[in-house]
């Protein structure tokens, strides 16, 4: 029950009396108060004021950093990495970039040390390895050489080269049974072409068109051609035919031994 004040005709005020209007009083009871007065801990269709400071919902604070990322989807949270080691994203599970470009030092340094050694044995699996940079760099080194020399030869050393390695991959594909690849017979034939690299390198400082010369360009055909034929019969299993290998691997490494010379 509340009261109110009653008026007259002329506007005076002539007294105080009770009034049946309850709503003030159910307002302040659907509010969270209690007959007693007392303050609901949850009122009914009302907020919760407890949880904010001057009448203000509570703001979060820019300072704290938000420990939680959300984005496509995907939810991070404290301790949990966007990619695993078993992820197919992941880096961790990548290969080295040189292993991707099939570059291999191991690989390159086991053939250049077996061709500086003819008798040493090197593991089949190696050899057929297609590996190109090393032929390409020492291709190079042979070019150079020649152009210290005043001879520019890249163009016959690379028509001449690629000629030779299309005709010996044809006779070896018919010699062997197992077969080869021409990217194989490339490699091989570039490693091989280091002694010529090193015949190249003694025509800058002397003169090879004597007996000298002609002996060590001599030297240098028959170092060629063994470790070539050598390398050919350990990886494809021709170990019988080695000289029938070395003939055509001679007749290259002469045409190479020529340019040097002359």
């Amino acid at each position: 029950m509340s009261g109110g004040y009653g008026q007259t005709a002329d506007g005076f005020d002539q007294g105080f009396f009770q009034t049946n209007y309850a709503g003030y009083d159910d307002q302040n009871q659907n509010a969270g108060y209690d007959g007693g007065g007392q303050q609901h801990q949850y009122p009914a269709g009302g907020y919760d004021y407890s949880q904010q400071q001057g009448g203000y919902p509570a703001q979060p604070n820019i300072f704290t950093p938000d420990t939680s990322s959300s984005y496509a989807g995907y939810t991070q949270t404290d301790g949990a990495s966007p990619m695993g080691p078993g992820d197919p994203n992941s880096f961790e599970d990548e290969p080295p970039l040189l292993e991707e470009l099939g570059i291999n030092f191991d690989h390159i340094t086991q053939k250049t040390m077996t061709v500086l050694n003819p008798t040493k044995e090197t593991d089949a699996s190696i050899l057929g390895d297609g590996d190109l940079a090393g032929p390409l760099v020492f291709c190079l080194m042979f070019g150079s050489c020649l152009l210290l020399g005043g001879k520019v030869q890249f163009g016959y050393i690379y028509g001449i080269g690629g000629i030779g390695c299309v005709s010996l991959w044809c006779l070896l594909n018919m010699m062997s049974l197992t077969g080869v690849s021409v990217w194989t017979v490339a490699s091989i034939l570039g490693y091989c072409l280091l002694p010529m690299v090193f015949l190249s390198g003694t025509s800058i400082i002397l003169s090879l068109q004597g007996v000298l010369g002609q002996i060590l360009a001599t030297l240098s055909v028959g170092w060629c051609s063994m470790s070539a034929s050598k390398l050919f019969v350990s990886a494809l299993a021709m170990h019988d035919q080695q000289l029938l290998v070395a003939y055509p691997c001679a007749l290259l490494y002469g045409v190479f031994a020529l340019l040097t010379i002359f």
